[in-house]
């Protein structure tokens, strides 16, 4: 009777939570499944931040422990039911005992949530409204702290290694402790913009070169740091959505990365590792196919990659859950299909197949155009490291030799591809290396190339060796084309254009001199304008955007003017459409 009695009180505790305590799950197809949701949240891919219990044990100048919110307060999400109560979607631990580490996934930054009327809507693969530069900031911080005197860092030892520790395993984790702080510092130090990139963007391609040129491929004896390679990741980008990311033929918002079968997707996600703090250290080698070994130290989580891959296919744009205008909605398709200089979003945006990648999988054509929006993104793409281990690497699929400077690019591509090649052959046998190997000492023998066949796909990966034309024209001083996807789910994919400098699509179908020039990034949601509000509570920062004056800003408002001379009426009717897909 007790049991029945408190299950009663529970239903209707639950019936009468408030509005706002509740998460709506959107609907997404009939593929996704809660099941493959739970797995989508948790899967590690093999980032490695830090050991899971220093972030437990470090504070907050306030005293509460920093994962006390399950870090919500940078708008990362609760994952109710996780045996990890204090991770929230998208982090995962790797390892066991004392080398268990925390790290992140891709669902960290791409899991949305928005509100609307005190209500949560959560959708799954949509670009996060996370501050990710403030929490990188203050982990930088609170180790620093630790590290101030000899009575806060005793009060972390005693936390994380108990109160029995020896002192010369004191002594051994404050080297490893000192260290650590030592190359994050440096990261952050060099790396974080001001004013900063807010909640919902990110410099993920300069966090991604100076996270892997500047403390990846550094002398061991410096604990493989190269400081000068760290520049101010000042080109910041709205997090993409997952939907349909794997049918693109190109990738990347400059769409420079061929796209559309696993392998592409893998170079694609393993680059993301290096940039979320996988744990990577190339070491020289002498071999016929690679003279570095780029898996040893490797953390990658292969079948977590592959995985994650899979699972993103299955991921469908998430269906609008509020009143539709049908009739409204049909005016909008026909101006949806009208031709560009008309108003219309067809030919750059509809669907229409893409190059071949895969037996299994077609892919949609992903034009890639310079419609006069910001072009920092295309001027990072030619900075040049110092190569430090890397000086001489070569991998004969893509055809580059890094020398003693390279692009950031090439060194990313011969890290990316060089481990994937290499883990892949890894798994063959004797013979099929040694046919490998052949197949390169006398590539006129057609019947041993075909051994190196599965990888040559990946030379598309990223624009190396002989493709290095299409690097080039993509980073003129006055130009830049980005991607042009398939706009199914686009509703719920704010702020717009690639640097995230517009707040919703009833702004963007304004001419750029009347776009509102500041606004603050939040997940309260405008179901008429479609977009963020204007009236944000959960961050207190503002995007502050430039005009057509100074497209090289990272947060020019400018281009994209197509559909801006329509009616009143036939903005509507396409935002009613838009809503629609």
């Amino acid at each position: 009777m007790k049991k029945l009695v408190a299950a009663c009180f529970a239903v209707a505790a639950a019936i009468s939570m408030p509005a706002k305590a509740q998460t709506v799950y959107i609907n997404q197809g009939n593929s996704w499944t809660a099941d493959l949701r739970q797995e989508f949240y948790t899967q590690d891919q093999g980032a490695r931040i830090m050991p899971i219990a220093w972030m437990r044990a470090l504070t907050l100048p306030d005293g509460q422990a920093f994962l006390h919110d399950a870090l919500a307060r940078y708008g990362y999400l609760p994952l109710p039911g996780r045996q990890e109560a204090d991770l929230p979607v998208g982090f995962t631990t790797n390892g066991s005992g004392a080398d268990m580490a925390i790290g992140m996934t891709c669902a960290a930054c791409h899991t949305r949530q928005i509100d609307v009327s005190g209500t949560n809507y959560r959708i799954d693969g949509g670009p996060a409204i996370v501050d990710f530069q403030s929490f990188l900031k203050d982990l930088d911080e609170a180790v620093l702290a630790v590290l101030e005197t000899s009575a806060r860092f005793d009060a972390f030892a005693k936390t994380v290694l108990g109160p029995n520790a020896s002192a010369a395993e004191i002594a051994t984790f404050k080297d490893e402790v000192t260290v650590w702080s030592k190359r994050f510092h440096t990261l952050i130090d060099r790396s974080l913009p001001d004013p900063s990139w807010a909640p919902a963007r990110l410099d993920a391609l300069s966090m991604i070169f100076n996270r892997l040129a500047g403390l990846d491929i550094g002398a061991p004896e410096d604990n493989y740091l190269i400081p000068d390679n760290i520049a101010v990741a000042d080109a910041p980008a709205r997090y993409p959505f997952l939907w349909n990311a794997a049918r693109q033929d190109f990738t990347q918002w400059p769409g420079f990365a061929a796209n559309g079968n696993d392998l592409l997707g893998l170079s694609r996600n393993l680059g993301e590792v290096y940039g979320v703090f996988g744990d990577f250290h190339p070491l020289p080698q002498s071999g016929l196919l690679f003279n570095r070994d780029y898996i040893s130290q490797n953390s990658a989580n292969w079948q977590g990659l592959k995985a994650l891959e899979e699972w993103i296919w299955d991921i469908g744009a998430p269906r609008w859950p509020w009143e539709l205008y049908h009739t409204l909605a049909a005016q909008g398709e026909i101006i949806f299909n009208l031709p560009t200089t008309q108003g219309g979003c067809v030919e750059c945006h509809g669907k229409k197949k893409g190059k071949f990648r895969s037996i299994f999988h077609t892919t949609f054509a992903t034009p890639i155009q310079d419609v006069g929006t910001d072009i920092r993104e295309c001027q990072i793409l030619k900075r040049q490291v110092q190569t430090g281990v890397l000086n001489g690497a070569k991998i004969p699929l893509i055809g580059t030799t890094l020398g003693e400077q390279a692009q950031a690019f090439d060194v990313l591509a011969v890290s990316v591809i060089g481990a994937i090649v290499q883990h892949s052959l890894g798994s063959y046998d004797d013979k099929m290396l040694t046919a490998a190997k052949t197949a390169v000492e006398t590539p006129d023998r057609a019947d041993d190339m075909e051994t190196l066949a599965p990888f040559t796909d990946l030379r598309g990966a990223f624009p190396t060796g002989d493709s290095a034309g299409v690097l080039e024209s993509m980073t003129a001083d006055s130009s830049c084309a980005y991607e042009a996807r398939v706009l199914d789910g686009i509703w719920a994919a704010a702020p717009y254009l690639h640097n995230g400098s517009v707040p919703s699509l009833a702004e963007l179908l304004k001419s750029p001199d009347q776009r509102i020039a500041s606004f603050k990034p939040g997940p309260a949601y405008d179901i008429e304008s479609v977009g963020m509000a204007s009236d944000q509570t959960a961050f207190d920062q503002v995007i502050e955007t430039t005009g057509c004056d100074d497209l090289a800003s990272g947060n020019s408002r400018c281009g994209h003017d197509f559909g801006t001379n329509l009616s009143d009426a036939d903005k509507a009717a396409l935002l009613e459409y838009l809503k629609s897909i």
